[in-house]
């Protein structure tokens, strides 16, 4: 296999998967995966390069893992002992950006802040921020990451019109395009995004831009009891405030990411532990923006909220980005476990209470944060006992999706929820999931320890 290798890519873009040099690139972020042993790690420069690849892999009968940024909390991304791992570290150009259709035509390796740059400036910006902006269009394309935006513009597959990708013969496949909707056939473009390489190797996307908004308000409003965040959240997206930001996060995960950011808010002692909502609201026009806000902290007020804080906009800019890096402080923390369960909105506090149950149950500590908007709540889960932490994990599944929710909600399924997915999920469903995957790459090259078993 190096032979072909060699051949597809550069003798210097491959590297013995033992090497040290490449360790750190055998693993996501997944705090429940350990990290793989490739045979090979290998950097193509272009589709082409990817298709012999795959090839040269399938016919040594070994599996194939693409690797982004590797920020993923799934274990997507980390391979099978004995794979070839594709890193798609050098396919990171921006092909094109195009303000007259708001689309952007870019390579996998691209990051999220590089094309929100370049987005920018032309007026647009794209939009899915999943808490960590280095991470790749690729990766994000692959998990259909969302963040903390998707209560007003969706997951990534709301932005993704067409792709180009490698199937697991080594054949080159287009889907979609500049096109606003289509109604052609199956529709290949969806099929793809979301399946973490185990279909295909994204090598390009098409993806939808929208205006940038440049004016912001954001208010921050601690009530009695998550309960109290869920009906306020109702009442807050039912008055047609459209917020592009609106999460949950309870007292500890307050103080958790404020040490973490360095950020003192000044809240009051008591009311720093409560369980908090924070909205953001985003427009064209300052004034507009400012009506709402008003009109915001009249209905949070009238609901029960113990305090409105309209934050100014350094603290808030900086609140938001410490939310958006809450794994990294609840991992300082010495998490064992995240998940990105999701349930409707309104069993969210429900959800919540438990969560923490289960928790209870097991001697585990399970704190709560979530993006309110759209019901997808983040846990942390505290318990170094691997086979408490298990039982745990099993029951807060158990109380989601008994609550009809789904064992993922952003993050992807990958390895570290491929078992929660095969308790829980539909069996009809997940057998036709089997078939497509099998007809799609028969031989299982494509990341085969990942998502649909």
């Amino acid at each position: 296999m190096l032979p072909d290798l060699v051949d597809a890519v550069g003798a210097e873009h491959v590297v013995a998967g033992d090497d040290p040099a490449v360790a750190d690139l055998c693993a996501d972020e997944a705090l429940g995966v350990p990290a793989g042993k490739p045979a090979y790690v290998v950097w193509p420069a272009d589709r082409d390069e990817v298709a012999a690849v795959v090839r040269a892999a399938r016919a040594a009968g070994a599996s194939v893992t693409a690797r982004g940024a590797g920020t993923g909390l799934s274990g997507a991304a980390t391979p099978d002992d004995g794979a070839v791992l594709v890193s798609f570290a050098r396919m990171d150009r921006i092909l094109e950006v195009d303000p007259v259709d708001a689309v952007a035509v870019v390579q996998p390796g691209v990051s999220l802040e590089a094309l929100d740059a370049a987005a920018g400036e032309h007026g647009l910006t794209y939009p899915v921020h999943p808490g960590e902006q280095s991470a790749s269009l690729g990766g994000t394309v692959a998990t259909n990451a969302g963040g903390m935006r998707a209560v007003r513009y969706g997951v990534t597959r709301a932005h993704v019109l067409g792709l180009e990708a490698v199937l697991a013969d080594g054949s080159l496949v287009r889907t979609g395009g500049r096109l606003a909707k289509v109604s052609a056939g199956y529709d290949l473009t969806q099929l793809l995004v979301g399946s973490e390489g185990t279909l295909a190797l994204v090598t390009e996307v098409i993806v939808r831009l929208h205006p940038a908004l440049p004016c912001r308000r954001t208010v921050l409003a601690p009530f009695s009891s998550a309960q109290a965040v869920t009906g306020a959240v109702a009442r807050v997206v039912g008055a047609g405030l459209a917020p592009s930001v609106c999460e949950y996060l309870d007292g500890p995960t307050m103080r958790a990411i404020c040490d973490n950011a360095g950020l003192a808010l000044g809240l009051p002692e008591g009311l720093l532990d409560a369980d908090h909502l924070l909205v953001e609201l985003a427009g064209r026009r300052q004034e507009r923006v400012d009506e709402d806000a008003e009109e915001l902290a009249e209905v949070l007020g009238s609901l029960g909220a113990a305090e409105v804080f309209d934050l100014p906009a350094g603290s808030a800019r900086r609140l938001v980005e410490a939310r958006e890096k809450a794994f990294w402080a609840v991992k300082a923390a010495g998490a064992d476990e995240v998940v990105d369960l999701v349930v409707p909105r309104s069993a969210m506090a429900t959800f919540l209470s438990r969560a923490r149950a289960a928790g209870g149950t097991h001697g585990a500590r399970v704190l709560g944060c979530g993006h309110a908007g759209d019901g997808n709540v983040h846990l942390a889960v505290f318990q170094p006992d691997p086979e408490r932490l298990a039982a745990t994990l099993h029951d807060v599944f158990a109380a989601g999706i008994a609550l009809g929710g789904a064992v993922s909600g952003e993050h992807g399924v990958g390895r570290a929820k491929a078992h929660q997915l095969a308790a829980f999920g539909d069996p009809v469903a997940l057998d036709v999931l089997r078939r497509v995957r099998g007809a799609m790459d028969p031989d299982g090259t494509l990341n085969p320890g990942c998502s649909i078993r």
